[in-house]
């Protein structure tokens, strides 16, 4: 590329809300909806086990922790295939298949439930595990595609926050809505803002710069030579081997799976908690379970800032920046969580305090993990 175009494309379209930017916003918007629909349950089953409603399912608590689990029986079965057929088939399309199956089974739930009992509803849940085990990876897919090298972290801040906004979106209304309308309404609500964003995305969405329609040159070049490729991407052959006898990832297995057991065994307990333990309605227990989401989206932002902007001005390198803040990311929480087990019992104020502390530190591993592989390996994601 000639270096005085390069240059210009760099000055023009550093500052300026482009293409990148409203696949950023979708695929935000995608994940915020994702993760509430995850999450919906977590609230929606205090509502449906109320003693206080007329219509209440009797559940034993082993029986509302297996409906709680039953979504993540499904989406570990494909998170491994599911990276491949993304460089293979494209991110896009199957986070729209996914999003299209996730909004119309959330619309079933209250039939199965009614039709099918506790059974029902847990084949309901695996259907949906099933199918957002594909957006995850197809996520990385597309910011190795779409995402500058210089805006990698903040871009990729910004998506990945949606599903700490989702949570805590899905949370707060959700509690209102099962007060207002019943719990029924909650699913159906998700639904149809799901199809919603389904048929935004047919419209807008791509799976890279070369195969966007509303894509301007300039920008699209600046986006290629940000990420050393210009013209079609080439192709490369996935090192299966050394993947899985690289000590690294393995670690970074371990690291991951450590972070996400901790998280989501307190997104589907933490109402449960607040309403067993702290004796707070359904209200006042979506508001309060949603704090830590909320903090963790606020963190988002400034996280995402640092983790570009210490090794951009070579304070840190970029390993010590993610081991920095993959650190925080961990002992943080651990430490809050030891707190919390020493905190006064049914003091509610400490316990709010102390979860969104624990939650909200998460964030660090985003930063630290999540937004770093696409950014290593986005030559990989073609």
């Amino acid at each position: 590329m000639d270096s005085g175009l390069e240059g210009n494309i760099d000055k023009k379209y550093k500052a300026l809300f482009g293409i990148r930017h409203v696949q950023a916003v979708l695929l935000f918007l995608g994940l915020l909806l994702a993760y509430g629909m995850r999450a919906n349950m977590s609230i929606a089953i205090v509502a449906m086990t109320d003693k206080d409603n007329d219509n209440f399912y009797d559940w034993s608590m082993q029986t509302q922790s297996v409906i709680l689990s039953s979504f993540f029986w499904g989406y570990i079965v494909f998170q491994i295939p599911a990276g491949e057929m993304a460089a293979r088939l494209g991110g896009s399309i199957l986070i729209t298949i996914s999003m299209a199956i996730n909004s119309l089974v959330s619309v079933l739930i209250p039939l199965a439930v009614n039709y099918g009992g506790w059974q029902w509803v847990c084949l309901c849940r695996v259907i949906q595990g099933l199918s957002q085990g594909f957006i995850v990876p197809s996520i990385n897919t597309l910011i190795g595609k779409w995402a500058p090298i210089e805006e990698k972290s903040r871009l990729g801040a910004l998506i990945y926050s949606g599903n700490q906004l989702g949570n805590a979106f899905q949370l707060i209304t959700a509690g209102f809505i099962a007060d207002a309308w019943g719990w029924p309404a909650i699913f159906y609500a998700n639904g149809a803002i799901g199809a919603a964003w389904t048929a935004i995305y047919i419209f807008l969405g791509s799976d890279s710069p070369e195969k966007s329609k509303i894509i301007g040159k300039e920008e699209k070049l600046y986006i290629q030579s940000s990420l050393g490729q210009v013209g079609e991407p080439k192709k490369y052959k996935t090192p299966w081997k050394e993947i899985w006898t690289s000590l690294p990832f393995i670690s970074l297995i371990v690291l991951h799976c450590g972070q996400n057991w901790g998280f989501w065994t307190l997104m589907t307990e933490m109402p449960s908690y607040m309403k067993q333990i702290l004796g707070v309605d359904i209200k006042a227990n979506g508001v309060m379970s949603a704090l830590p989401y909320l903090g963790m989206y606020i963190l988002s932002f400034p996280f995402g800032f640092l983790t570009d902007y210490l090794p951009n001005k070579k304070l840190l390198s970029v390993t010590a920046t993610r081991k920095l803040s993959n650190s925080i990311g961990f002992y943080g929480p651990a430490i809050a969580l030891v707190a919390l087990s020493y905190s006064p019992a049914g003091d509610i104020m400490i316990a709010a305090i102390l979860l969104t502390i624990v939650v909200s530190l998460n964030v660090g591993h985003v930063t630290g993990l999540m937004v770093g592989i696409p950014k290593k390996y986005s030559k990989y994601f073609n």
